[in-house]
């Protein structure tokens, strides 16, 4: 068994950590059961070899390698990265990610390692307060409706400075760009799902229009809402 299978092993005992470990050419050689079950493999060795343009669409691929390449670069770890992910059910879902740098004996990069846990599961740890964490529960019942940034402030008892500071600091996003998250997610399922129109989709989860939600979720999901929805309904 190899080190880095040996890790894997020890992080699935850990609830919902993924961890994998990619070479320099951005192969995956080592992933923990959590990670490759995700990805729908019946075993590690079903996902050693292959890479990300193997196994998510080019979209989130090309943002997975854009951060390998970053990590491995620089040498240096890039930690806390809000990015979307694939959950059990196999539908998107937001995730932290730590990437670090996987040196050689001679202290050169030789890849890259990380691990993957769920947002919401480490939203509680990752919350230095019950104020925040009051708002944050609130942004996320009423997120179809229209939300101020000031309510939420107040929600948490904070000035508003103080609040997008906190806030900043405990998730690495600001308010807003947590609720237009939000809405993204929800939208992937209700494209999946629903026969709605894209428009209707739009103003039921708090966008402004259709062109509006069209931007944001192009801009989290490298495709519009239209060419989501034909390469994913059930």
């Amino acid at each position: 068994m190899s080190p880095a299978t040996q890790i894997g092993a020890l992080l699935d005992h850990l609830p919902e950590v993924a961890f994998f470990v990619k070479d320099r050419a951005f192969r995956l050689v080592a992933g923990n059961r959590n990670f490759w079950e995700r990805l729908g493999c019946r075993s590690e060795s079903d996902l050693v070899g292959k890479t990300d343009f193997d196994l998510f669409p080019p979209h989130l691929a090309e943002h997975f390698r854009h951060d390998d390449a970053e990590v491995m670069e620089s040498g240096r770890a890039k930690l806390r990265i809000i990015e979307l992910f694939f959950n059990r059910q196999g539908l998107p879902d937001w995730y932290f990610t730590n990437k670090f740098p996987v040196f050689g004996n001679g202290g050169e990069v030789i890849g890259v390692m990380g691990t993957v846990q769920s947002y919401e599961r480490r939203r509680a740890a990752m919350t230095p307060h019950v104020q925040l964490d009051r708002a944050v529960t609130w942004l996320r019942e009423h997120f179809r409706e229209p939300v101020a940034v000031t309510e939420l402030s107040r929600i948490a008892g904070m000035s508003l400075r103080q609040f997008n500071r906190r806030f900043r600091e405990a998730f690495g996003t600001s308010p807003r760009d947590f609720l237009v998250k939000t809405r993204v997610q929800a939208a992937c399922e209700a494209l999946r799902t629903s026969e709605s129109a894209i428009a209707e989709i739009a103003v039921e989860l708090g966008f402004y229009d259709q062109s509006s939600f069209t931007q944001h979720f192009r801009r989290h999901m490298g495709v519009t809402p239209l060419q989501y929805r034909k390469g994913n309904r059930r």
